[in-house]
């Protein structure tokens, strides 16, 4: 029984790996091709770190596994404001632009929203997939359209300075974005396939797992990117890191993994998705009452994701 814990932490290495590759290579291409690095980081950059929680959703949709290709995302937007948003909170306070307040947290409760309302009849089929990945089309040309529009020099700056830089040759950005597909297509594999054996030895549910270890390991480079922006004094990139993942988790890797192959997902509840809709709409309140985000909030956040664990585990 050793062996699918040890297969489940090399996929979690390899499922960060493949995204910082991915990510590196994308990023190196998109400059070359003349793209600023404002653009990047709203859509290169923010894509690729969702990249695992793709391959793991659209591997687990092919095989018929809804519960944790749906428990995936859903514990993902959990966990993405209530442990990396909140714990970036506590670091660092996270100063709040009026954009995120009017545009792109309203989109991003509407998205969360949507969910549960599609996936009242337990299925989530080609037509809602459509819609919802239509959704992120539409997003991401209004987000790079206003970001073009209004941005301040030093928004532009931060981002000059933390969206990697190109490499010496576009051979090496094919080589580097390659290797990236190829390490999250393994990596995503070892995750479910392990997850799935060890939730069945100790009589956990897919659900369980997808909204909590699989969610967790997909996550690993939003942690990684928010906690070294918050430790490097860049909160803002923090939080829309994290208000970008959950938007493109849902319209995107829900929208484009039910497209391949419709799914349903019977295993999560109504209380699961009303933590991940509650977590959503209290963020708008703890934005509105200030300047930032502040420690007290993010100690909310966190001891409430605590809260959840210890109310899931025991299904």
């Amino acid at each position: 029984m050793i062996l699918p814990y040890t297969l489940i932490v090399v996929a979690l290495v390899l499922l960060f790996g493949g995204a910082e590759l991915l990510v590196k290579g994308s990023a190196s291409l998109a400059a070359r091709a003349g793209l600023t690095p404002l653009v990047i980081g709203l859509t290169v950059v923010a894509f690729g770190t969702s990249s695992p929680e793709l391959a793991v959703s659209l591997k687990a949709a092919l095989a018929g596994q809804g519960d944790v290709a749906v428990g995936n995302v859903v514990g993902s937007n959990i966990l993405n404001i209530a442990v990396i948003l909140g714990l970036s909170a506590v670091i660092c306070p996270i100063s709040v632009h009026l954009q995120l307040i009017k545009v792109d947290v309203p989109i991003m409760i509407l998205a969360t929203v949507l969910v549960p309302v599609l996936l009242s009849d337990g299925r989530l089929g080609r037509f809602e997939g459509g819609l919802l990945f239509a959704g992120i089309v539409v997003y991401t040309i209004f987000n790079v359209m206003m970001a073009r529009k209004g941005a301040e020099a030093e928004v532009e700056n931060e981002f000059a300075t933390s969206v990697p830089k190109a490499t010496k040759h576009w051979a090496v950005d094919l080589v580097l974005i390659g290797g990236g597909l190829a390490t999250l297509v393994v990596g995503s594999r070892l995750l479910v396939d392990n997850s799935i054996e060890v939730a069945r030895a100790f009589q956990i549910s897919e659900a369980v797992i997808g909204l909590t270890v699989v969610a967790l390991g997909t996550s690993m480079p939003e942690l990684a990117t928010s906690i070294i922006a918050a430790v490097r004094r860049q909160p803002d990139i923090a939080l829309g890191n994290i208000i970008g993942s959950n938007i493109f988790n849902i319209l995107a890797i829900l929208g484009f993994s039910s497209l391949v192959a419709p799914m349903t997902a019977g295993g999560i509840n109504l209380f699961d998705f009303g933590v991940m809709v509650g977590a959503s709409v209290l963020l708008l309140p703890f934005l509105m009452t200030g300047p930032r985000l502040g420690r007290l909030e993010g100690l909310v956040f966190f001891g409430g994701y605590c809260g959840y664990l210890a109310f899931l585990w025991p299904q």
